[in-house]
């Protein structure tokens, strides 16, 4: 299982520098990238990252401010883990309760302990491999491996599955949207896809082509298109890439 993560950095080279070391654990996977902490909130509640990294160096008490701001919109905060070039904000992050501190320049040892115990304390745990579809006493259970996409219909919604069969639920989509495992993502306001089987994405046509036999296009919104590219992000990690 994948800890998704956000990073917090107005200084580029400091920002890079740990992007390239934290691409090196195939279980870390960007969310975004913020430069202050009024946009690193927004983002924080809008994609409910794992992890938050943050670079203290600047406006270190506007981060923890955030960090209290988080509380109130938050049940359960990400793990945070601070960073400055000295140990002045160290007692603040123990103080609000930060899983690690560093000091900068970045370190590659530091990083991997971190990385090391993160998982040790906070193992992630498997998302169910099965759904339930109840219809009154009336319980069927889909793998969701064998399910391709699902497609809105007014207030019912339809499971696409690989053998070509269509099963049919009286739930809206976003009632499954959260109870399905993350390779799941909504990329229109009709459509969540299994991310396991993108083929191709069109950013000109707007279209992710599924391949399970045979091909299959389904439309992105630009409402979702933030999606598409962490999609397309995590798919090119995992892909060797002809450049034309």
């Amino acid at each position: 299982m994948e800890y998704t993560y956000n990073i917090i950095d107005s200084n580029a080279s400091s920002k890079l520098q740990l992007q390239l070391y934290l691409e090196e654990y195939e279980d870390l996977v960007c969310a975004g990238v913020d430069t202050n902490a009024s946009n690193g909130l927004n983002s924080i509640l809008k994609y409910n990252p794992d992890l938050v990294l943050i670079n203290l160096g600047v406006d270190g008490m506007d981060y923890f401010q955030m960090v209290t701001e988080l509380n109130q919109y938050m049940q359960t905060l990400p793990i945070i883990i601070g960073y400055a070039k000295s140990k002045k904000y160290a007692y603040n992050a123990i103080k609000s309760g930060f899983f690690d501190y560093w000091i900068l320049p970045h370190n590659e040892f530091d990083i991997r302990k971190t990385i090391l115990r993160l998982r040790k304390v906070h193992p992630k745990q498997g998302t169910p491999s099965t759904i339930c579809l109840k219809s009154y006493k009336d319980y069927r259970y889909l793998d969701t491996m064998n399910i391709l996409y699902l497609k809105s219909d007014n207030n019912t919604t339809d499971f696409y599955m690989k053998d070509g069969s269509v099963i049919s639920a009286f739930k809206t989509l976003k009632s499954f949207e959260k109870k399905l495992p993350k390779n799941f993502i909504r990329v229109h306001q009709s459509y969540i896809l299994n991310s396991v089987y993108v083929s191709r994405i069109n950013y000109g046509k707007s279209i992710c082509s599924l391949n399970c036999g045979k091909e299959e296009e389904l439309p992105f919104s630009k409402t979702y298109k933030d999606k598409i590219d962490s999609l397309k992000e995590t798919l090119s990690k995992t892909a060797t890439k002809a450049l034309n």
